[in-house]
């Protein structure tokens, strides 16, 4: 049984519309509590948000969608489904992989096509890799999610259990670049099922092997992506919590917890007080623990994973070897993750992840117009060029990024430029995000499942955390899931929704997201805010 908050929890004041607050709401609504819903922005998403550049409509947070079943388990807790507020398509391929030598790699989550593929890339022998890979995949994920991942933990021993010797057998505790080398020789194939570690702050010759559980989402689970747009997701969540009952205060800045003794009885904003019995605080780590009053002693401070530069680029014209995602791969990779991770410096040899939302959507962009999203992997203010030097830093980076990108075969991009939006670790430095970086602490061992920022604060009974910076960690799945796992510390329950999930409907055939009267992108949402896969909350 683990731990859940002491005394009453009637009323719940959720700090923060991204997606792991609306998600706690959902789940908090689904057990019986009053929920209001706190939002700085005038408009819900957190740092899943949407600026307008010329009438290119841009999301400034993740673009990548998995595990959509696990947002659909937070509609399902008031009786909704994803399905019914959200057009998901899936998309085909998942991703292209272009590297430097030239070739080209379409990433499929079908496994008789993913195979077909590998073994026109590379040969029988590959194939046949893959298809071992891709059970070791199935059988990591079915070990980790419900027993490691979707859990609140009280302590370490919390991980003692059969399950803890599955995942050992099963090579979770060894590297991930050399388990996935067991599996497939063909080095362009093994960076294809290990480069989403750095997105959780480790290379792949570091990272724990358990870690593959991110390339099952990519390449085994398959991505989709919302029509109108990642944002709306969180439109579709704001809207089935404020029918489930929720009050919803967007436009307001917390800015102070009222306290009596070891409990939170109000949440002060610039717009007025809100009493509460409980409280789920969603910002990043600093501002929560600012806001608290407190933070918790660890014996080592924290490590944070490397931050990136974006360009949003609306353009005139495409490149038709451009699929929805394509990861351009450098010749570099090894040496590549030193800079970004000890040595400070920027990649010499980028790899690059170039999403074209406008491939599925081109109601994105005006008519005849394209939307490009470009991110390039850079050291976090921690280990690299301090926030104030981005000022300079930025154009001239931007310069060589799209340089780099027309020699690689974007003839002509520069030019067919006609909006941008650039953002840079100055800019989540000031969005509030430690080290410049929106992808939070890094999942170093000593950082994952039980030593990673607990939920729960010593000294607090009464608040909750969640996003990105606590437990499970950085990405759209874990940041749904640590709404969910916020709502059981409050409520005691190991599902807080009243509903359990149910059989999702095709994937295509969700209904129109109307987002609610008076929503409109508010002028902090203009300034750049740029993609972040961690997805928590905004900053009171």
């Amino acid at each position: 049984m683990t731990r859940s908050l002491p005394g009453p929890t009637d009323h719940v004041v959720v700090v923060g519309a991204g997606l792991a607050g609306l998600a706690a709401a959902l789940h908090l609504l689904g057990a019986g509590r009053r929920v209001s819903v706190v939002e700085r922005e005038e408009l819900p998403g957190g740092r899943a948000g949407r600026l307008d550049l010329g009438g290119y409509r841009v999301d400034t947070g993740p673009t990548v969608l998995t595990m959509p079943e696990l947002a659909d388990e937070a509609f399902a807790a008031v009786g909704d489904s994803l399905y019914r507020r959200v057009d998901l398509v899936a998309l085909h391929p998942a991703y292209r992989a272009c590297f430097a030598d030239g070739s080209r790699l379409d990433v499929h989550t079908d496994a008789e096509a993913m195979a077909a593929e590998v073994e026109r890339f590379a040969g029988a022998a590959q194939a046949a890799g893959y298809r071992r890979l891709r059970a070791w995949l199935e059988r990591l994920y079915r070990v980790q999610m419900r027993r490691f991942i979707d859990v609140n933990f009280d302590s370490p021993l919390g991980l003692l259990g059969a399950d803890l010797a599955r995942l050992a057998a099963l090579g979770g505790f060894g590297r991930l670049d050399a388990r996935i080398g067991r599996f497939l020789e063909d080095e362009r194939l093994r960076r294809v099922f290990s480069f989403q570690s750095l997105y959780a702050g480790v290379p792949p010759a570091r990272a724990l092997a358990a870690y593959a559980v991110i390339a099952y989402m990519d390449t085994v689970a398959g991505v989709y992506f919302p029509r109108g747009g990642m944002h709306a997701l969180p439109r579709g969540m704001a809207d089935a919590a404020a029918d489930a009952g929720a009050e919803l205060h967007f436009g307001r800045h917390v800015r102070r917890l009222e306290r009596r003794g070891s409990r939170i009885t109000a949440v002060v904003t610039d717009a007025g007080r809100i009493p509460c019995d409980a409280v789920v605080l969603t910002p990043d780590l600093p501002v929560a623990y600012e806001l608290l009053g407190r933070r918790p002693l660890r014996p080592l401070r924290l490590r944070h994973a490397p931050s990136a530069v974006v360009l949003h680029a609306g353009t005139d014209r495409t490149w038709p070897h451009l699929a929805h995602h394509t990861i351009s791969f450098g010749a570099a990779w090894h040496g590549t993750f030193e800079e970004l991770t000890r040595a400070g410096r920027l990649m010499s040899d980028p790899s690059l992840l170039i999403t074209r939302p406008t491939a599925t959507d081109p109601s994105l962009a005006p008519p005849g117009r394209h939307l490009h999203y470009v991110l390039a992997p850079c050291p976090n203010t921690d280990t690299g060029p301090a926030a104030a030097s981005w000022t300079d830093l930025g154009p001239r980076y931007r310069d060589a990024l799209l340089r780099e990108l027309q020699r690689r075969g974007l003839d002509g991009l520069g030019a067919a430029i006609e909006e941008e939006c650039l953002v840079t670790p100055a800019d989540w430095h000031a969005q509030g995000h430690a080290a410049g970086t929106p992808f939070s602490a890094a999942h170093t061992f000593a950082q994952t499942g039980p030593f990673r920022p607990r939920n729960l604060v010593r000294g607090t009974d009464n608040a909750v955390l969640a996003g990105c910076g606590t437990t499970p960690g950085v990405g759209v799945p874990t940041v749904l899931l640590s709404g969910k796992l916020a709502a059981a510390r409050v409520t005691g329950l190991p599902g807080a929704g009243r509903t359990g999930a149910r059989n999702a409907p095709s994937a295509r055939t969700g209904g129109a997201v109307r987002p609610p009267s008076g929503w409109s992108p508010s002028p902090a949402a203009a300034t750049g805010r740029g993609a972040d896969a961690a997805s928590g909350g905004t900053a009171p």
